[in-house]
């Protein structure tokens, strides 16, 4: 794996963890919106991962050069998906959206669980900023040799 080869990596992931903090920030963003152009509650969105080039036949692994070939070759999202649990019911006989009982369905997005993967979206983040500052810093230092 070359130096080209780490910096493709992180910077996929980088992207990738770019989009699922944007994802967590509108599930943050509409932790209250009990109305959507659909008519429902919004439901909380989950970004999904993996790798890039998935689906390599095994076959493919035996040899030390095809091993090289598909070695490294990063994360990227391949979906967005709604949770499906169920919307949370609180008693508010007085909101516009509320039933005959007097209670609404709201999202079922959980400020702290949202704050948690925040937080997690974040150290990859920055995980990966390092990785490449470390690539960065060799790729100097291999340089410096050649003097």
């Amino acid at each position: 794996m070359g130096y080209f080869s780490a910096l493709d990596i992180s910077a996929s992931a980088l992207t990738a963890q770019r989009l699922r903090m944007d994802v967590i920030s509108q599930n943050i963003a509409n932790a209250n919106t009990t109305r959507t152009e659909k008519g429902t509650p919004y439901r909380r969105r989950l970004v999904i991962f993996e790798e890039k080039d998935q689906g390599v036949p095994f076959s493919n692994y035996l040899t030390d050069r095809s091993r090289e070939l598909y070695l490294g070759k990063g994360v990227k999202v391949s979906k967005i998906v709604e949770d499906p649990t169920p919307f949370k019911r609180v008693y508010d006989p007085g909101h516009p959206d509320a039933d005959a009982e007097g209670y609404v369905e709201m999202p079922n997005v959980d400020i702290i669980t949202e704050m948690v993967n925040m937080i997690s979206a974040t150290r990859a983040y920055e995980a990966n900023v390092t990785a490449i500052n470390s690539t960065k810093s060799l790729a100097m230092k291999a340089l410096e040799i050649g003097r």
